[in-house]
């Protein structure tokens, strides 16, 4: 471990503050219970089940989080020059919002594959959309940005401000149910769970805290196995927001000092999780948001049987055609009754 690094992660002090910061800006959105026949089958009927249900924050996902800690922290030099970021279409939301919130100007590099009901929710933010073929070509598009316009990037997943952010997610957690055995968190390129895990570990230490990957995108896995972050030749899975290429130092460094293991689920495992959410929780979610479920019908089935358990449900930014078509996969998978 990077010790400069490690000394630069969030105190609780530090995401204490940041909430108070966020608050007038964002939802403390509910932890609430939640009982699925399907995974009481799976699991038992003496698991407890928690959801954070992050669908209902400002932008539709979690991200609104980390992408204002960056916007609050930017000097009035920097607002007036403005800022830009990369993304699928999730974090494009987020900084639009963010930039609308704090009065800057934003130009935003989606990319080609995005959703379009994400770009169209940018674009309704007064964001200015610039459209990448690709992650690489993404990223060189706002190095230029920032190198010739001065505009401030704002990452998607990597670094301290994003950490906070997510951190005040964790914080909820923790505050709102101290007695949880374990938090289920998805992984994409870390963001989320590493921020929130360092909040749940400063708080309640003997709270387990396991992130999901999905198989075709496992970069914090390999990372993990690798002990250093890695990036990865190809991508395959139906999770967008789960997919980024690689894994980064800072956000490396905070999960794997704080998240206990990380999983991997398939796409079929999270339509079904996506299929039980909506017929059991009444929620439509994006395929990152069931890709906990999927974990808890596989591969922490027995680690989680009779515990009492948290899931993030990180965001719901999905087109109908979409979600219908991943709904009916879905269906097809879910485990058989007995």
């Amino acid at each position: 471990m990077n010790e400069a690094m490690s000394r630069d992660w969030p105190s609780l002090q530090d995401i204490r503050d940041t909430a108070r910061l966020l608050a007038p800006h964002i939802n403390r959105t509910p932890l609430m219970p939640w009982t699925s026949p399907t995974l009481a089958r799976v699991l038992g009927s003496g698991t407890q089940l928690h959801l954070k249900l992050e669908l209902f924050q400002v932008t539709g996902t979690f991200k609104a989080r980390g992408a204002l800690t960056w916007a609050l922290s930017l000097t009035p030099e920097q607002k007036a020059r403005g800022i830009t970021a990369v993304s699928a279409g999730n974090h494009a939301i987020a900084a639009a919002f963010a930039a609308k919130a704090i009065g800057a100007p934003a130009r935003i590099v989606v990319l080609k594959s995005a959703n379009p009901l994400r770009l169209a929710l940018a674009r309704d933010l007064g964001a200015e959309i610039v459209i990448a073929e690709n992650g690489p070509e993404g990223f060189a598009i706002c190095d230029r940005l920032v190198k010739d316009e001065g505009l401030t990037f704002i990452h998607p997943f990597e670094g301290r401000n994003v950490a906070l952010g997510t951190g005040t997610l964790g914080a909820e957690i923790a505050d709102d149910a101290p007695d949880l055995d374990a938090v289920v968190i998805a992984i994409g390129g870390g963001g989320l769970a590493s921020g929130a895990a360092r909040a749940i570990k400063l708080l309640r230490p003997d709270c387990a805290v396991y992130g999901v990957e999905p198989v075709g995108a496992a970069s914090m896995r390999r990372s993990f196995d690798s002990g250093a972050p890695v990036k990865l030749d190809k991508i395959d899975t139906i999770a967008d927001s789960l997919a980024p290429p690689m894994a980064l130092p800072y956000s490396f460094g905070l999960a794997r000092a704080h998240i206990d293991d990380v999983v991997l689920v398939d796409d079929d495992a999270i339509c079904a999780g996506l299929a039980i959410l909506q017929a059991e929780a009444r929620v439509a979610v994006e395929p990152a948001a069931a890709a906990g479920v999927a974990a808890l019908m596989g591969p922490l089935k027995d680690r989680l049987a009779g515990k009492r358990v948290g899931l993030v449900i990180c965001g719901a930014n999905i087109d109908g055609a979409t979600y219908a078509s991943l709904l009916q996969r879905g269906l097809r998978h879910l485990p058989p009754r007995a």
